[in-house]
Formats: C-alpha cells, sequence, structure tokens
C-alpha cells in the first residue's frame, strides 16, 4: 500500500490555522482563571474567585437571566415565523415575487447600528413599547434572516412530490406538513435553532439601543462592567458564555439528535 507524504508546508499551514482558532479561547481561560485582580497571560496562580464573582454581583445574575430568556423567546418567535415563510418561499417559489425572498435578509443587510436606532426610535419611543417587548421584538428580527435561509436550505432538496402523494392519499394538509415535512427539514431546524440562539444571546448592537434601567442583557451589563473595573470577571463571563454554547449545542443533540446535521 503507497503512502502519501503530507508536505511539511500544509502541516505549518494547519497548525497556525488552529493556533489562530484555539489561541484566542485559551488566552481567555487562562486570564480567567487568573488570581490577580487585573487581567493577565499567562495566570499567575490559579483561582475560580472570579467565577464566583460573576454569581456574586447582582446586576450579572439579572442579566444572565434576561439574556436567556431573551435568547429563548425571539428564538422560538423567529421559527414560528421563519419555518412557515421558507416552506412558502420554496414550496411557491414560481407564484411568489422574487423581492419576498430578499425582504427577509434585509435585518443582515442593513447595518445593525442602523437597525438599532430605528429600532429605538420606531418601536421604544415611538409606540412606548416596554423594554422587554422592544428587547425580544429586536432580538427576533435580527435572528429571523438565519432561521429562513437555513431552513431554505434544507427544503431546496426536498421533493415536494411526498408530501403531495400523502395529500392525495388523505393526509390533511396540516398534518402532512408536521407528520411529512417537518421530520425531513429537522437538521435544518436544529441548525437554525443553535444559530439563532447564539447570535441572540451574544448581541449587542441591538440591545445597546433597547436596553433600559433595570432591565439589560449579559453583554450589556459586561460592556458596563468593564468601565469601571478591569478584573478577569470580564474574562470568566466570556469562558461562561463559551461554555454556555457548548451546553446548548450538547443538549440539542441529545434531545433532537444533532447527527442529522452532518447528513
Amino acid at each position: 500500500m503507497m503512502t502519501r507524504n503530507i508536505h511539511p508546508l500544509l502541516i505549518a499551514g494547519t497548525a497556525l490555522v488552529f493556533m489562530f482558532l484555539v489561541g484566542p479561547l485559551i488566552i481567555v481561560l487562562g486570564a480567567a482563571l487568573s488570581d490577580t485582580t487585573y487581567l493577565t497571560f499567562p495566570p499567575q496562580g490559579l483561582s475560580l474567585r472570579w467565577f464566583e464573582n460573576i454569581f456574586a454581583i447582582d446586576a450579572f445574575r439579572r442579566t444572565i437571566l434576561t439574556s436567556l430568556q431573551i435568547a429563548l423567546l425571539s428564538t422560538t418567535i423567529a421559527l414560528i415565523i421563519g419555518i412557515p415563510a421558507a416552506y412558502a418561499l420554496n414550496r411557491h417559489r414560481i407564484q411568489l415575487p422574487g423581492w419576498l425572498s430578499t425582504l427577509f435578509i434585509l435585518p443582515v443587510l442593513v447595518p445593525e447600528l442602523v437597525l438599532g436606532f430605528s429600532l429605538l426610535k420606531n418601536v421604544a419611543v415611538q409606540f412606548n413599547s416596554p423594554i422587554y417587548l422592544s428587547l425580544l421584538f429586536g432580538h427576533a428580527l435580527i435572528v429571523l434572516p438565519y432561521v429562513v435561509r437555513v431552513i431554505s436550505a434544507s427544503l431546496a432538496s426536498f421533493d415536494f412530490s411526498i408530501e403531495e402523494a400523502a395529500i392525495s392519499l388523505g393526509s390533511p394538509p396540516l398534518k402532512t406538513f408536521f407528520t411529512v415535512l417537518l421530520p425531513n427539514v429537522r437538521s435544518g431546524v436544529i441548525a437554525a435553532f443553535i444559530l439563532a440562539f447564539i447570535t441572540s444571546i451574544n448581541d449587542v448592537s441591538i440591545s445597546i439601543f433597547l436596553t433600559g434601567p433595570g432591565l439589560s442583557t449579559l453583554p450589556i451589563q459586561l460592556l458596563a462592567h468593564m468601565e469601571q473595573f478591569f478584573d478577569p470577571t470580564v474574562a470568566s463571563v466570556s469562558v461562561l458564555l463559551m461554555i454556555l454554547t457548548v451546553a446548548v449545542m450538547a443538549v440539542v443533540e441529545r434531545t433532537l439528535g444533532l447527527t442529522f446535521l452532518a447528513k
């Protein structure tokens, strides 16, 4: 059996890319575990005191819960709107006007700072909407394009004749949608959920315009903390967000089957 030798430059290039991707994560983790009262790397002593400090500060505890609620609710709203929208755009792509698909990606095309200011002016101020509802609306709006695009990509390879066959055999259209179509695009729904949740919980540009007294999200609270302190709590919160992201993916994999994404 012939074995191919891998060129040293290819190995070196792969190692550099790996270091570029993993290096910042290692630095943040090291800074979070440092025993000093300021951000430094490599860490001078190891301690979990700064992780404890996150939950010792009332503002962080409140904003963690708020961020989780906003992310889950906005993702759910985006899925409720995005799944039927993606279905219609693919099922009736010939009958529907071409500009309709572009409409759903406008929140991504418009700069987030412009979008955030527009939401502040037209939703929070003009309609005097509560801060929580404004945040929920803004987050649902920015994650909707990801939901529509990801699920549309799954539907692009779906054979709609299967759906027509089920209906012709007597299955009601709504039942066919849930029992025939959705199971075939489950991987797209899972991917859309993960992408939308992560986008929402890490958002800064929209949240910074829509938060107010008594209600904030974790990234905005982190910015406020950095204005007054430069301790490793900042790095600890970053590590917590990374752990949360991995935990969400693990839970989705256990409950819905993330292995379908590889198909």
